[in-house]
């Protein structure tokens, strides 16, 4: 139930930063379908970020300690990019067009993600 609702949290976040940026594209003919997309946009998504990016910490501690950590910015950026394209060859309808797009959409999905997930139970408190 956790990862379901992980996951609607990050399609709500990715459905936000499409709407906030331009250039960033969920095509799609109805709305049931642009759900579905955001859905399965959001479950590629949570697998490259969770199989790549503690590789990418681990690899470029140096560059996040270098860059007080702004360095994220840029990987969540690239990891935006690399689920999109992984989308198009999969034929999914969802699109980002360039870096700043996925820049300023990666923001938008990390701190729309951060405030939902404010409002959702955490197992581990005692």
């Amino acid at each position: 139930m956790k990862i379901l609702i992980r996951v609607l949290i990050s399609a709500v976040a990715l459905w936000v930063a499409s709407a906030a940026v331009d250039g960033i594209d969920v095509r799609g003919g109805s709305t049931g379908e642009k759900v579905l997309t955001l859905i399965v946009v959001a479950v590629i998504f949570g697998i490259i970020n969770a199989v790549l990016k503690p590789v990418i910490k681990v690899l470029g501690c140096v560059f996040y300690i270098v860059t007080l950590g702004l360095i994220a910015l840029v990987v969540n950026a690239g990891l935006l990019m690399l689920t999109s394209w992984v989308a198009g060859k999969l034929d999914v309808p969802f699109h980002v067009e360039w870096f700043w797009p996925a820049f300023w959409g990666a923001i938008i999905i990390g701190v729309v993600s951060w405030l939902l997930n404010m409002f959702v139970a955490d197992d581990d408190r005692d």
